[in-house]
């Protein structure tokens, strides 16, 4: 006789604390790169082009953006663990690449890599969080996703540039990686249960605004509605876009803009690890904030804050005011990304929820990508400073955007506008 299934974060609890853990693997195993691999392109590789040096994020950027996507479409179907295992599956190969890598080529193959076991990996963690608590505490939910996360991602860079100072910037900062893989694949082969159940059973309950036709869309159909039909989710998808592209750029330009001002490695670590550290820690309150305040304002507030933080890597001339830069980014972050999606659950019907959290996914981790080749020229063009700066004022003007358009989604009493 199966169990019944009973939505909430209190009924489900071993499964979401375990879902909370898989994600800290997650993403450690992207922090394994945020404070070294910048450093290992100009010293290992030669890498003089800022836009070269930013290579790794198209790949990683891209394969993310579409993993995403086919996460969200394919777990609506086949279920969300399979692809979960398939992410890890991917993430194997990783470290190893990087550890052994002859030629930057090897590095750019790992980073698709890396974005194709970030994308499903951290997508289901985000659709199972929220097909288990259901329609209540939705942000708080995804508050604590977003803070396991970004915690994972701040203690590993934090690590490797202390490791990588200690030692080398290869193989020593990788060699977590491993472990974190297949310690990932085996807690979701043996102990993740399928969640699918109880986004049916959310269906099945749903109110009255959100049911019919509304729960049957073609992924044409929520690609449509995700990106520029629904007000609010366009201005989601936008402002989620802008996010991980200033994100990009922190992570590919700020380390070497901070070794070439002549700071020392783990300092350069520790702004690094401080950005991340902050924006997970935070999300374990701005995410239920969401909960009692409403998405829009958040959102907002938390973009501008965003662009604040970034010009003081470009105004402040000392650890101290990058280190603050590094805290404002964190916290802006922290307001604005377990909030974005939040809204997304929102707005979207049950039935097609994955594939609209998959699609507003793709178009926020395309942001690494165009961060790659948008900063990567500026940098090259107009000095690393500029391109930095002009990363805030993109940053300010989307939160500018989210004000003007997105309506409150808080109760969502319409599934689209």
């Amino acid at each position: 006789m199966t169990a019944p299934v009973v939505l909430g974060l209190r009924a489900n609890w071993r499964q979401f604390s375990l879902l909370v853990v898989l994600n800290t693997f997650v993403g450690a195993m992207v922090g394994l790169e945020r404070t070294v691999l910048p450093l290992l392109a100009e010293q290992e590789f030669g890498l003089t082009s800022k836009a070269a040096v930013l290579s790794f994020l198209i790949g990683f950027g891209v394969a993310k953006a579409f993993a995403n996507l086919a996460a969200g479409g394919l777990s609506d179907r086949i279920g969300r663990k399979r692809i979960l295992i398939a992410g890890w599956l991917v993430g194997v190969p990783v470290p190893f690449l990087i550890i052994y890598a002859p030629t930057w080529d090897w590095v750019l193959f790992a980073n698709v890599l890396l974005g194709v076991n970030q994308g499903l990996c951290w997508s289901m963690t985000v659709v199972m969080k929220i097909d288990l608590v259901g329609a209540e505490r939705r942000g708080l939910a995804l508050g604590l996703n977003e803070f396991a996360g970004y915690f994972g991602v701040s203690l590993s860079a934090l690590a490797t540039g202390y490791v990588a100072a200690a030692y080398a910037l290869r193989p020593q900062p990788f060699l977590p990686g491993v472990a974190l893989v297949f310690l990932g694949l085996l807690l979701s082969v043996v102990l993740v249960r399928e969640t699918t159940p109880y986004a049916r059973r959310e269906a099945e309950i749903a109110t009255p605004a959100r049911d019919g036709a509304s729960a049957r869309l073609s992924l044409r159909e929520v690609v449509r509605v995700t990106t520029w039909r629904d007000r609010a989710l366009f201005s989601a998808s936008q402002a989620g876009m802008v996010n991980n592209l200033n994100d990009g750029v922190v992570w590919g330009l700020l380390p070497v803009f901070l070794l070439s001002a002549g700071l020392p490695v783990e300092q350069v670590g520790i702004v690094a690890a401080t950005y991340p550290g902050v924006w997970g820690i935070a999300q374990l309150g701005t995410g239920a904030l969401s909960d009692r305040w409403g998405r829009k304002w958040l959102i907002v507030g938390g973009m501008w804050v965003q662009a604040a933080g970034i010009s003081l890597f470009v105004l402040g001339g000392d650890f101290t005011a990058w280190l603050a830069g590094s805290v404002l980014l964190g916290v802006g972050t922290a307001l604005v990304y377990p909030t974005l999606l939040a809204a997304i659950s929102d707005v979207a019907h049950p039935d097609w929820r994955a594939s609209a959290v998959g699609v507003y996914r793709l178009w926020r981790d395309l942001g690494y990508a165009i961060a790659a080749v948008f900063a990567g020229l500026l940098a090259d063009v107009y000095g690393v400073p500029f391109a930095i700066g002009a990363v805030a004022a993109l940053t300010f003007l989307s939160g500018a955007i989210a004000a003007g358009v997105m309506y409150e989604t808080l109760p969502a009493r319409r599934v689209t506008r």
